[in-house]
């Protein structure tokens, strides 16, 4: 039997949340699960082409350990998981034109277009919600 689709809408732009969420998709595309990230709110901004991971990741305790360690950047890992399995991503349309911005202010590679919440939501009626 195929795996529901797991739906993440990714809100904070907080590193740790960020690390989460792409570790979470990543593992479930590579694992023949499709998963579809909704990136909203302040997560839109970790995006932005151009930041350096300093200007990136913001946090607390564990983004530090994550610097220091150099653990796999989340942008990587969410970029491996499109490469390896079914994820898409969503920047969020109303965000976008909060900030005047395309898909072409974000990251190269990652987005699959633009998106409102509504639609997101309605995709995910039949597979699985988590939010971050």
């Amino acid at each position: 039997m195929p795996s529901k689709t797991l739906f993440i809408v990714l809100s904070s732009g907080e590193h740790e949340k960020l690390q989460i969420a792409a570790m979470t998709a990543s593992v479930a595309a590579v694992s023949d699960r499709p998963v579809q990230v909704f990136v909203s709110m302040n997560a839109v901004l970790a995006f932005e082409k151009g930041k350096s991971a300093a200007e990136r990741y913001q946090g607390g305790e564990i983004s530090k350990i994550f610097k220091e360690k150099n653990v796999p950047d989340a942008l990587g890992l969410f970029g491996q998981g499109k490469a390896l399995g079914d994820l898409k991503m969503w920047a969020c349309s109303m965000i976008l034109d909060l900030k005047e911005w395309t898909v072409d202010n974000l990251v190269d590679g990652l987005f699959d277009g633009p998106l409102g919440l509504t639609k997101f939501l309605a995709d995910a009626e039949d597979g699985e919600l988590i939010a971050i």
